[in-house]
């Protein structure tokens, strides 16, 4: 019996998140080898693209109805590649690899880390609240470094560089397997209206990135990272004072 139209495009888009997930995996392995040919540009312009494809292949998923546990398991999979294995790569490559076994140690750690943040969104996928990442989300951590890398491609030559390096990637690497709540942004919808300001500040962005992309990159990718402890640190300071505020309140009632 010949399949009808209907039932032949759902078969074809049921294939596209996948197709996106075999591209976003493709980023990450062009990304490791660029790195280790001392491309390290084009290793960060990899990652970049790894980035959207990642981020596209499970919203058209949910937008086509398409989601599937073999879809959730090759994105992990792919995910480990592009956000911890590639990373870790080009991390060695561009500026720890002088630093011998602490070096090469170090993007190990960077790379254990990522696939413990990995582990641990796969199995609390869903009991957390949508508005807020636990942790560093691994594409943040790796696009940080990838920022960093777009921003100066040059392969690290100075000791004090290198050693910063080193300090910031342990650092990084703890934020994904910390607490530290980040904001998701998936509540934010773009299928819904929203206020004027929002899209001027999304095309201001946009502007912003077409014209300078190093620099502002790597400041979105800095701002994000140092956001989350940032309000963290707030939120444990102004906690005692809203506390005792309230006791006020409730003793005056």
């Amino acid at each position: 019996m010949t399949p009808t139209p209907r039932r032949q495009l759902k078969r074809g888009i049921y294939v596209l998140p996948s197709l996106l997930t075999t591209g976003n995996l493709f980023a990450g392995f062009f990304s490791i080898v660029s790195a280790l040919h001392g491309d390290f540009r084009e290793a960060a312009i990899a990652l970049g693209i790894a980035f959207v494809l990642d981020g596209l292949d499970g919203r058209i998923a949910r937008m086509t109805n398409t989601e599937s546990e073999f879809g959730k398991i090759y994105d992990s999979l792919a995910d480990l590649l592009s956000w911890g294995a590639a990373p870790a790569v080009l991390l060695l490559s561009w500026g720890l690899w002088d630093l011998g076994r602490v070096g090469w140690l170090a993007s190990f750690f960077f790379l254990v880390c990522a696939a413990l943040r990995l582990a641990r969104f796969s199995v609390h996928v869903g009991d957390t609240d949508r508005r807020f990442f636990i942790g560093l989300p691994t594409p943040a951590a790796a696009c940080l470094f990838a920022s960093v890398v777009f921003f100066w491609p040059t392969r690290l030559e100075s000791v004090v560089l290198t050693r910063l390096l080193l300090g910031v990637v342990i650092v990084v690497s703890l934020f994904m397997v910390s607490k530290i709540r980040y904001r998701s942004f998936k509540d934010f919808d773009l299928r819904r209206r929203q206020p004027y300001s929002v899209i001027l500040l999304l095309a201001t962005v946009i502007t912003l990135i077409a014209l300078d992309p190093e620099r502002v990159l790597l400041l979105i990718a800095v701002g994000y990272v140092v956001a989350g402890p940032v309000e963290r640190g707030v939120v444990r300071l102004t906690a005692p004072a809203m506390r005792l505020r309230d006791s006020s309140h409730e003793e005056q009632s």
